[in-house]
Parts: structure tokens; C-alpha cells; sequence
């Protein structure tokens, strides 16, 4: 039993160390943009495209990682995928031409769609759905911690030893992480090997029948659909804040990296305010929580918007509180609730399709949002994610009236 609890933090730990880890390979580029824009000459038109690429790699990605994370396990295809994001990262730093940068970031995004769909199914092996929403909401502060390190990381970098150094050394950080991952990341709740050729026959096949369950689920779809809108938020604000920052609101390259981690900084707190929460009082869905969230997400974008322009600490608390209000519904949407959806047998499909649809919105932020800034100017930004965060909440509506997944699963369980 002592053996099992301390494989199952283990698990934890490496599993959040690696999607941390992730970051490291997509966030270089967002601290770099200005300096790529300036030296040598690449129009916000194609820093908008490379976006995109990237984007639509990953979520066309997201649907066959989760497909493929619950069939080949977690282990493998969290390593591979780390393993391949590190080496495009060292090829970008090692090329000038945005033509290289737009065809590295798109491998790069199919490499990083594996993040997701294989840490949440490892996860998924070693959580409950009691304990689920309180444990994951400290796990998910894995993509915030990360984002902030990655940030920090290339930003210093970047002052040292130039831009190119913002990727090369991510990318040995990656390589490492991809290494312990292969070695001692462990699979927990898995049945023992089937005994027959005809076992194994129909374990696969309650597996396939899981899957087709979780896909046919209208919930799940309503977790998608709101997770659209919130994914254009989020990689906005991820992509652009820092360029926001510095060519706005006038803050140094590497000084609007740093105040931009303040939305990340601002998520921690949401994620695991929200988890567990949701873990304690039963009689609100997870689904519910994160409308509630995203209507003041809304009202939070809105105030960003009227705040005087050069107030560094209102303008570090403005995007602390909406990084707050984001994250919690984007975690929980993307992580327990989906997970709950899934179940141990297809959590990486649920998990892979609920980010996959998210990624879809995600990949029009890079299309429109260099646009719709060139006819309205950057202030535009947020009364734009105001509304879409609007949107995010009333996609949940359908959710509303279904019965609370866990409740199923506590009774199987």
C-alpha cells in the first residue's frame, strides 16, 4: 500500500513536471515577437500566421493524441512528445526565415498536442472521482507555473544571450524532462495483463465502447463549445500580452514579460479556489462553477479596458484577476470535468476532443486578432474578449440540466 501512495505521487509529480515542461517549447515565441518583428523584419501579419500554424497543429493533433494516449498509454507518448517539441525548439533558434518558423511551429504543435490528452490520462489512472476536482486543481497549476517559468526563462535569456538562446535552451530542458518521463512514469489503475488472446479481445473492446460513449455525450460537446471561446481568450492574452505591453503601453521587452505573468500568477489561485470547491459543494455541477466564473471573467475584461494605461500595479492586479477567472473554468472544463465524462478507459479522448475544440478558437485568435488590431488599434482587445468570455458561459447552458457525471461514476466506482 506504502509502495502504491508513493507511486501514485510520483505520478503526480512527474505528470505535472512535464506539462509544465511543455510550455518551455510554445512560449519562446510570444517573448521573442517584438524582437523577431524589429531585427529581422517579420510583419505582425505572419507573427499572426505563425500562431495559427501552430494552433492548427495542435488541435488537429489533440484529436488523434487522445485517441492514441488512451491506446499506447501515457508513458510513451508523453516522452515522444516532449521529445519532438525539443528539437523543433532547437531548430527554430537555429533559423532567420519566417517560412522556417511558420513550418517548425507546426510540427511543433502536433509534438505539443500530445501534452494534454497523455498527462490528463495518466492523471485520470490515479485519481478518483471523489477526490478528483481538489487534486487536479493543484495539478493544473502546471500550465500556469509553467507558463510563468517558460516566460521568465526566455525573457532572461533573450536579455543575456539573444533571441536565439530563448529556444535552445528550453529545448535540452524538454529533452531532460522527455528522459524521466520514459523512465519512471508509472501506469496505476490498469487492469493485470489479460491472460488470453480472447481477454485482450474484449478488454479492447470495452475500451473502443467507452470511447464511442464519451464522444456521444452531449455534456462533453458543451464543454468543447464553451472551451472554444475560452481558448481564444487565453491564447490572446498568452500570445499577445507581452507584445501588447511593450508596443501599448510602453514597458520594456523583457519587462512586459515579466508583468504579463501576472495573468499566469492570477490563474494559480483560480484553479485551485475553483477545484476544490467543486469537490466540496455537490450541489453545484462543474459545469455551473465555470459559467458562474466566466460571467466574471466578462466583467474583469471590461475593467482591464478602462484602466489607466500606465498604472503598473492596477494593471498587474487587473490581469491577476482575470488570469483567476480564466483559468479556473479553463481547467476545470478541460481537466476533471472531461475526465469525469471519460472515465479511466477514455479520459485522454475526452480530455484530446474537449482541447481540440477549444484549439479550434484558439487558432482563429491568431487570424483575426492582428486584424481586428490594425482597424481598431490593441485597446480593441479586451471589450473582443469580454464578449467571447460571454459566450464561453452560455455554451455551458446545456450542460446545465444533465446529471452530474460523477454521480455515475461514484456509483460504478
Amino acid at each position: 500500500m506504502n509502495q502504491r501512495r508513493a507511486d501514485r505521487y510520483a505520478a503526480w509529480s512527474l505528470t505535472w513536471v512535464a506539462y509544465a515542461s511543455y510550455y518551455l517549447g510554445r512560449k519562446g515565441f510570444s517573448v521573442v515577437k517584438s524582437t523577431l518583428r524589429h531585427s529581422l523584419g517579420v510583419s505582425e501579419r505572419a507573427l499572426g500566421l505563425i500562431d495559427t500554424l501552430y494552433l492548427a497543429a495542435y488541435a488537429l493533433g489533440l484529436f488523434f493524441s487522445g485517441y492514441a494516449g488512451d491506446r499506447i498509454g501515457a508513458r510513451r507518448l508523453i516522452a515522444f512528445g516532449l521529445g519532438v517539441s525539443a528539437l523543433c525548439c532547437a531548430a527554430f533558434g537555429a533559423v532567420n526565415a519566417a517560412l522556417w518558423f511558420g513550418a517548425l511551429f507546426f510540427v511543433n504543435g502536433l509534438a505539443q498536442s500530445t501534452g494534454w490528452p497523455g498527462t490528463t490520462r495518466a492523471m485520470a489512472e490515479w485519481t478518483t472521482p471523489q477526490n478528483r476536482g481538489t487534486v487536479m486543481a493543484f495539478w493544473c497549476t502546471c500550465y500556469q507555473v509553467g507558463s510563468i517559468v517558460a516566460s521568465s526563462f526566455a525573457a532572461y535569456l533573450l536579455h543575456r544571450n539573444g533571441w536565439r538562446a530563448a529556444f535552445f535552451g528550453p529545448a535540452a530542458c524538454m529533452l531532460a524532462v522527455a528522459l524521466l518521463i520514459l523512465l519512471f512514469l508509472k501506469r496505476g489503475d490498469q487492469p493485470l495483463e489479460p491472460a488470453t488472446a480472447a481477454q485482450a479481445e474484449l478488454d479492447g473492446e470495452a475500451q473502443q465502447a467507452a470511447q464511442r460513449r464519451a464522444l456521444r455525450n452531449p455534456v462533453l460537446w458543451a464543454f468543447g463549445a464553451s472551451y472554444f471561446f475560452i481558448k481564444y481568450v487565453r491564447y490572446a492574452l498568452l500570445f499577445w500580452l507581452p507584445y501588447y505591453l511593450h508596443g501599448t503601453l510602453g514597458y520594456a521587452v523583457d519587462r512586459a514579460a515579466y508583468v504579463s505573468n501576472a495573468f499566469e500568477a492570477g490563474g494559480i489561485l483560480g484553479v485551485i479556489a475553483i477545484g476544490m470547491f467543486s469537490d466540496r459543494v455537490r450541489r453545484w455541477s462543474r459545469a455551473t462553477l465555470s459559467m458562474l466564473s466566466l460571467f466574471g471573467l466578462a466583467l474583469a475584461l471590461l475593467l482591464c479596458a478602462a484602466l489607466p494605461q500606465h498604472d503598473l500595479w492596477l494593471t498587474v492586479g487587473a490581469l491577476a484577476l482575470v488570469g483567476a477567472l480564466l483559468f479556473g473554468p479553463d481547467s476545470l472544463l478541460s481537466g476533471a470535468a472531461a475526465q469525469d465524462v471519460g472515465g479511466t478507459a477514455a479520459a485522454a479522448t475526452a480530455t484530446g476532443l474537449v482541447n481540440g475544440v477549444g484549439s479550434l478558437g484558439g487558432m482563429l485568435e491568431g487570424l483575426t486578432l492582428p486584424a481586428i488590431s490594425a482597424h481598431f488599434g490593441w485597446q480593441a482587445m479586451f471589450p473582443l474578449l469580454s464578449g467571447l468570455a460571454l459566450c464561453a458561459a452560455l455554451a455551458l447552458v446545456p450542460a446545465l440540466g444533465r446529471p452530474d457525471t460523477r454521480a455515475s461514476l461514484v456509483a460504478r466506482s
